[in-house]
């Protein structure tokens, strides 16, 4: 008999109990339970940690409850959980979500079904899918359009139809909303770059592992994304918009994820896509100092992952460990 992959979850938090105890409650009624939930911690003030460990309790679930001292962001609590994950925990597969992403009781089991389609259907022949995604609605039952990828651009016919055979659409990247990764290619390829803080960082880690891998968006896998509005990548960030400008400029400079092709397209899009963002704002000037903030700082290269979470105590080290490992 095949053994069954041992799955943990990481999911990151920040100062949204309520929306965290609902996210794991949801963990703890999947039809395929998760052997462990990594629940990162990035320095909530709200009882974060306390109510995490009152649903582990009180539902059963195992936790592995990461209290980190200072705030690392997404990027970096994401870098952090995975690390966990991976070198800890001695996951093969990584489920990862934010504390406002909700899973339905059978999204974990439609994403394996999925990749034990994709492998049964090209037998001795195919390697499992490194990335799998969910659909994402918000609460009201819409598709998200924050969440919501694009099929592989260049993908051959045959490689098409091997997707649908497994349920799923062939993907170039996914979001950090339900992402089940494989982790033998975050050993290859590494961690999240923790310096994003936030934005892209999903972006760039899941096109990195995804630039040599095959990656599957699987419709079956459903999850609601608590965000407080509805609205899609144009919509106006504020002073968040350094990140996405700095971001972006390290990714398309910095970053192997993507084929030199690949970033004219890419970087045709984002432009396009600042454009309608300034365009739309009823601010600009908030957008026009953020952009340039962005730009700034996109000129020196992010810092790599292990001294960004540098003293961090045994997540310091998990992270230097796999880093290390794929020669980052």
């Amino acid at each position: 008999m095949v053994q069954e992959p041992r799955v943990v979850a990481v999911v990151v938090a920040h100062d949204r109990r309520e929306l965290l105890t609902e996210a794991l409650t949801a963990l703890a009624e999947q039809t395929r339970p998760v052997q462990c939930a990594v629940v990162v911690d990035n320095a909530s003030s709200d009882g974060s940690d306390a109510a995490a460990e009152a649903v582990g309790a009180e539902r059963g679930l195992p936790l592995d409850v990461v209290r980190l001292s200072r705030n690392t962001g997404g990027a970096g609590g994401f870098a952090a959980g995975l690390a966990r994950a991976v070198h800890d925990q001695r996951a093969d597969l990584v489920w990862l979500m934010d504390d406002d992403t909700v899973p339905t009781p059978t999204a974990l089991a439609e994403l394996l079904a999925a990749r034990e389609r994709a492998v049964a259907g090209a037998p001795g022949t195919a390697e499992p899918p490194v990335v799998l995604a969910s659909r994402v609605v918000w609460h009201d039952g819409r598709e998200h359009p924050m969440n919501t990828p694009r099929e592989r651009p260049g993908l051959r016919p045959a490689a098409r139809a091997a997707a649908s055979r497994a349920g799923g659409t062939a993907v170039r990247s996914a979001s950090f909303v339900s992402q089940l990764v494989d982790a033998a290619a975050v050993r290859r390829h590494g961690l999240p770059v923790a310096d994003y803080f936030l934005w892209n960082d999903d972006f760039e880690f899941s096109t990195r592992l995804l630039r040599t891998g095959t990656g599957l968006h699987v419709p079956a896998s459903v999850v609601v994304h608590k965000t407080r509005t509805f609205g899609s990548t144009d919509a106006d960030p504020g002073p968040r918009f350094r990140f996405e400008v700095r971001n972006k400029v390290w990714m398309f400079t910095r970053s192997d994820s993507l084929a030199p092709w690949e970033k004219a397209v890419y970087g045709a899009s984002t432009l396009r896509r600042w454009a309608r963002t300034l365009v739309r704002s009823s601010d600009r000037g908030v957008l026009v100092r953020g952009l340039a903030q962005g730009l700034a700082e996109g000129v020196r290269a992010p810092r790599p992952t292990p001294q960004v979470l540098a003293g961090l105590g045994a997540v310091s080290d998990a992270v230097a460990a796999v880093e290390a490992g794929a020669g980052r």
